[in-house]
């Protein structure tokens, strides 16, 4: 059986594309079908449709709006019998929004999979992303060979929300990272350190990373098309900073790079990859 897609942005079409090259077939849902039609997937009317078409749908979507918006849409997954379906979503949720999700398809007795992705687009194609999932533990171990399909670690955080908090914290570490480095970046042109040799010594040295792995070429080349974007960032350490608030806890190192995403979100800017923070230090 086809599997159903909805969300074909730059992560969700770099998912898709490594879901059919391990062979699946999918069948996929697009707000605006006009933009997915050169992707060559079968397109179907509504959400509902695709769920009673296709037992495991993944989602992969902006934000836990969009999330809710496919769920009550007219036509929308809840308007479906979810009786022995499943939802993966892949989407960064906000970690209170993301419990009512599993509340919902319970109670319409479908399975709900909470599963954000650590990764963008080159380690998505090639199946290398991290994904941490949250739910009901069959759930997850019989979604288990299908995760494998798209990522290279997979790891089991059983409470409803927690993998939704992992994901945060660990965009803390990718925001600071890469604010980081694109200041070194441009300290180093600064003072005449020719830019490719700078990030390869960076990259033995303190600068050592996923992300400057990740980034190196985009930062040589300063091409900032979106593998993950400004507002994405920005909007994941807006969430981090109310975990954070309902915890009592302070947070120190999230506050500045949280505002220099902004600042590139105010700019006009949102859309680019979050790599093009580096125009803020060199300008």
């Amino acid at each position: 059986m086809a599997i159903g897609f909805i969300g074909l942005g730059n992560l969700g079409q770099a998912i898709a594309q490594r879901l059919t090259d391990m062979g699946e077939e999918l069948k996929i849902y697009n707000r605006t079908k006009s933009k997915v039609e050169h992707l060559g997937y079968e397109i179907v009317d509504s959400p509902k449709e695709l769920i009673e078409q296709c037992d495991t749908v993944f989602m992969c979507l902006f934000e836990s709006s969009a999330v809710e918006n496919i769920f009550k849409m007219k036509n929308g997954i809840l308007k479906a019998d979810l009786e022995g379906k499943t939802i993966i979503d892949l989407t960064t949720n906000h970690y209170e929004t993301v419990l009512k999700f599993h509340k919902k398809i319970d109670k319409k007795g479908g399975e709900y999979l909470e599963s954000p992705v650590f990764g963008s687009v080159a380690p998505a194609l090639q199946g290398l992303v991290t994904i941490v999932t949250s739910g009901k533990k069959e759930t997850y171990e019989s979604c288990k060979p299908l995760l494998e399909k798209i990522g290279k670690e997979i790891f089991y955080l059983k409470e409803a929300g927690q993998a939704s908090k992992m994901k945060l914290i660990n965009n803390l570490c990718l925001g600071s990272f890469m604010a980081t480095l694109a200041e070194c970046t441009a300290l180093g042109e600064a003072c005449d350190i020719e830019k490719a040799k700078l990030l390869e010594i960076l990259g033995v040295g303190g600068g050592q990373s996923l992300v400057l792995k990740a980034k190196t070429q985009k930062l040589i080349e300063e091409d900032f098309s979106a593998h993950f974007s400004n507002n994405a960032i920005y909007k994941d350490l807006h969430t981090l900073q109310d975990l954070a608030y309902s915890k009592n806890q302070p947070l120190y190192t999230a506050t500045v790079p949280k505002e220099l995403f902004g600042k590139m979100k105010k700019d006009g800017k949102g859309e680019e990859d979050f790599s093009s923070i580096y125009q803020l230090f060199k300008d």
